[in-house]
């Protein structure tokens, strides 16, 4: 379903264990809490801590959806760093939506926000 991806920056974060593809982590290379900040979208999975993994953090990515989303969606991340549709409440905006998706486990291109600390949540 995804367009494709146009990313600005792609930075190396080590994994701190198993991650897979197209999933928002942290700088620290991990999945953030559901609704928290995030540092990117993985581009290849990792099997084990220590691996190396491009993570995109600026631009547009691909990334895996864990519910339903309507184009044009502010998206925060779940807690295992799939993307949702933003609640209202101390929630970290992570990207905005450019297609929409049926339900979980669909691929579509986000365009990233800042999150890591530069952005206020929403209240």
């Amino acid at each position: 379903m995804s367009s494709g991806n146009f990313s600005l920056l792609t930075q190396t974060v080590a994994a701190a264990g198993a991650l897979a593809a197209c999933r928002f982590i942290t700088q620290a290379g991990a999945y953030p809490a559901a609704g928290a900040a995030a540092f990117g979208v993985t581009r290849t999975s990792a099997a084990a801590a220590g691996d190396l993994v491009p993570t995109d953090v600026l631009g547009t990515s691909i990334a895996e959806t864990g519910a339903a989303i309507t184009k044009d969606t502010p998206l925060m991340v779940d807690a295992t760093g799939r993307v949702v549709p933003l609640t209202v409440g101390s929630k970290s905006p992570v990207a905005k939506s450019m297609e929409a998706a049926a339900g979980a486990g669909v691929f579509i291109e986000v365009l990233l926000v800042p999150s890591a600390g530069l952005v206020t949540p929403a209240s």
